[in-house]
């Protein structure tokens, strides 16, 4: 693919240039704003207003390709946390001393009291 970009490009500039040589001598004269006039060439005048319109455009391409490269590395990494084996510590049981069940009351029978029946 990046063959075909070079070979675009370079076929690009070999119209521009081929443009600019059978147009040298003719210039024209531009009038920006009343009583601001810009005697230039007709290639230049070609090749600013081709840049005009290709370096916003290339920019807002840059931009949106750099907001979605961040958007996908993110939601990769995300996936990838989800989808690794989770390792979790688990907490050793509590040591017990032997002498602490002594001072302990002794557990109920029945720590739920039974619902009441109705009387009939």
């Amino acid at each position: 693919m990046q063959f075909v970009r070079t070979i675009l490009w370079v076929l690009l500039l070999v119209g521009i240039l081929a443009f600019s040589f059978g147009n040298w001598d003719k210039q024209i004269d531009v009038r920006i704003w009343p009583g601001i006039v810009w005697d230039t060439r007709v290639p230049a005048l070609v090749v600013v207003s081709f840049l005009f319109g290709l370096v916003p455009m290339w920019l807002y391409h840059r931009g949106v390709h750099w907001r979605q490269s961040r958007r996908i590395s993110a939601l990769e990494t995300a996936t990838t946390k989800m989808t690794s084996p989770k390792t979790e510590a688990r907490p050793a049981a509590p040591v017990r001393p032997e002498n602490s069940d002594r001072n302990l009351p002794p557990d109920p029978a029945n720590p739920v009291e039974p619902e009441p029946t109705p009387k009939s």
